[in-house]
């Protein structure tokens, strides 16, 4: 039986897979720190956005550089507050190139929901996707 963390964390993938920005909203904290590796702000998506209305004007912002992302959580691990996951993500560019890219998504959890998620990958391959 998963902890009680791993079941939140599962249902943000849930509302990104569904498309629901609730739902993704529901699992964190209202000041919440979004992190993406500075190397993709270039493309608006680099960098920290703070609580949930930095996480919908990122989640915002993806349409306009990416054709689609599909996320695939594989492997969940809890030690106290933090819950790592080791994923993979479907992207397809705008132009329709599709490729399969690793991810590692570090969360931590205060009273049951997500304080900080970063998300950790490979920008080269990701920027040579975004630009194809």
């Amino acid at each position: 039986m998963a902890s009680a963390n791993i079941e939140t964390i599962r249902r943000a993938y849930a509302g990104f897979a569904d498309r629901d920005v609730a739902g993704i909203l529901s699992a964190m904290h209202p000041d919440v720190e979004w992190v993406h590796p500075d190397g993709m702000e270039k493309y608006g998506l680099g960098g920290t956005k703070l609580g949930h209305t930095g996480i919908k004007e990122f989640l915002t912002r993806v349409p306009t550089v990416l054709g689609g992302m599909r996320l695939s959580p594989r492997e969940f691990i809890e030690q106290g507050d933090r819950v790592v996951v080791f994923g993979t993500r479907e992207v397809t560019s705008r132009s329709g190139k599709t490729a399969t890219l690793d991810f590692v998504h570090s969360w931590t959890m205060r009273d049951g929901r997500a304080t900080r998620m970063e998300d950790i990958f490979d920008t080269v391959v990701f920027h040579e996707l975004i630009e194809s």
